[in-house]
């Protein structure tokens, strides 16, 4: 397959090549683009066959659902069964954003989509260029992050066209992604909001709106149905061994450095993922500084750019210093654990 290139102004969006890249849409073809988040790979979410082609294209298994991205209230209405109260004081907080809403599905969703269940995930995102897309190809479009399944999410152009040339319609180049991690998703269906999976919208940022929210089990249970993308499966993986290092930061930097040398004396490639606070202590390792911990925003700006990174040097290792896990820290450090596969050292043993 020849995949079209579009580049694209993201602050002043060009129209005909946006036109060109809806009627791609409209025609049931797959087009990846940026968001806030990361970039994602879409496809008309009322069109089965248009689908398909993201499952495949990705190398998704079946049975994890995607989530719609919509560009007004209209689409949401003709896709959902109703819009509970706790919907509207999300969408009118933080959409166009960050965060992503499951709803109890309209039947013309497709079970493709939902993988079967009877929800759907729905966000508005806070792109020109996304919204100019879904907008002109007068569409909903279903849009997963636009890699191959299991490696880290694209966030510039780059990463998409490594991971997806020759195997999609076309790629919409739209500079580099802010957010840099996928959208909060959060469960209204159940009564009491439930956070799928941490994202730019903090659990925080939603107890200003409720007096109560909660964190699925799902998120610490890999054997649980997976009713949000990022829950089941190893995720956002580069081709090296993660290990994640947790404890207080001085204890993770002295085990950091202890586990390079092991692991250099055994012959293997090792990379570390630091901070600001801790870069300059690995003087004449192998380091990618990923940002600042006063920061985190930062780190989440830049983490899977980093696993991208380290995979360009060829590592055979990457050890990962853990972060607090409050605020953005927990969306951070859910990444983090799923791309290491649950390979989690605690710095200092008792």
């Amino acid at each position: 397959m020849n995949t079209k290139i579009f580049k694209i102004n993201p602050d002043n969006p060009q129209e005909d090549k946006l036109t060109e890249a809806s009627e791609i849409i409209k025609k049931g073809g797959i087009v990846a683009f940026p968001t806030e988040t990361v970039y994602g790979l879409g496809a008309n979410a009322l069109n089965e066959n248009a689908v398909s082609k993201i499952f495949e294209a990705k190398g998704r298994p079946s049975d994890n659902p995607l989530i719609v991205h919509v560009a007004n209230l209209e689409q949401v209405e003709k896709l959902v069964e109703e819009i509970p109260q706790e919907a509207y004081k999300i969408m009118e907080s933080f959409w166009p954003g960050p965060i992503t809403i499951i709803f109890n599905k309209s039947k013309i969703v497709p079970d493709s989509i939902t993988a079967g269940l009877p929800t759907v995930a729905i966000r508005m995102p806070n792109h020109k260029i996304a919204l100019d897309l879904i907008n002109k190809s007068e569409l909903p479009i279903a849009a997963p992050s636009a890699n191959l399944s299991g490696k880290p999410s694209p966030t510039t152009f780059k990463h998409v066209k490594e991971d997806l040339t020759g195997k999609i319609d076309a790629i919409i180049e739209g500079g580099f992604t802010g957010v840099g991690l996928e959208s909060t998703v959060v469960d209204i269906t159940t009564g009491i909001p439930t956070i799928l999976r941490p994202g730019g919208i903090t659990r925080e940022d939603l107890m200003n709106l409720f007096s109560e929210v909660k964190m699925d089990p799902a998120l610490h249970d890999s054997s649980a149905i997976p009713k949000s993308p990022g829950q089941k499966y190893k995720h956002y993986a580069p081709n090296a061994k993660v290990y994640v290092i947790q404890g207080m930061v001085t204890d993770i930097q002295k085990r950091i450095e202890l586990l390079y040398n092991e692991y250099s004396l055994q012959g293997l490639k090792v990379g570390i993922m630091a901070t600001n606070q801790t870069e300059k202590l690995y003087e004449g390792k192998l380091t990618i500084n990923v940002g600042d911990r006063l920061n985190p925003e930062t780190i989440a700006s830049n983490l899977f750019k980093a696993l991208r990174n380290f995979d360009d040097m060829k590592v055979d290792i990457i050890l990962a210093e853990a972060i607090d896990d409050d605020g953005i820290g927990a969306a951070i450090m859910n990444r983090l654990n799923k791309s290491a596969g649950g390979n989690i050292i605690t710095a200092k043993e008792d």
